[in-house]
């Protein structure tokens, strides 16, 4: 009985209410496309499952007030956005530990919508202009770190959106 508890406990196969099955979780790879959403701009995200929250690449970035100001790369489009701040997070980065504006955002991975926090911070020397972390991940998700680009964003279908 207490071999089985623990092959049930270690393979994630235990079924809570409300909480899904291992079935159900989307496999993406170390890196996926996401559209930010409402205005549908396609662009590559690094899945960090050892990042807690997610960080998007803002150039420019100005507070005004209550209000988070910052353009995207020019290789995405260039928009200039204006989001409510929700918050500050102090972030560790490799420069040291750093101050950032956090808004929400809402994300189409794979084939799921997800409302959620990011921090915005200039990203532009980095690969990568989103970091997609486990406040995102936690429950919809399992990433396969031997593969890139499993999924595609296709959010058509599902109409819901789900705080994170």
């Amino acid at each position: 009985m207490v071999h089985a508890l623990v092959f049930v406990l270690a393979t994630g196969f235990l079924l809570i209410p409300g909480t899904g099955s291992a079935k159900e979780k989307i496999r993406i790879g170390m890196v996926e496309n996401v559209i930010l959403l409402p205005w549908g701009i396609e662009l590559p995200a690094r899945i960090d499952t050892g990042a807690s929250k997610s960080s998007l690449g803002g150039l420019d970035l100005k507070v005004d007030g209550e209000m988070a100001e910052f353009k995207l790369p020019l290789k995405y489009g260039g928009l200039q956005l204006r989001l409510p701040i929700l918050e500050w997070r102090h972030v560790r980065s490799p420069g040291g530990r750093e101050r950032r504006p956090v808004v929400e955002m809402e994300l189409c991975l794979g084939s799921k919508r997800i409302r959620t926090k990011v921090n915005v911070t200039d990203r532009s020397q980095m690969k990568y202009p989103l970091i997609v972390g486990r406040n995102v991940l936690r429950e919809d998700f399992v990433v396969d770190v031997k593969k890139a680009y499993v999924v595609k964003p296709d959010c058509i279908h599902e109409s819901d959106s789900q705080g994170r």
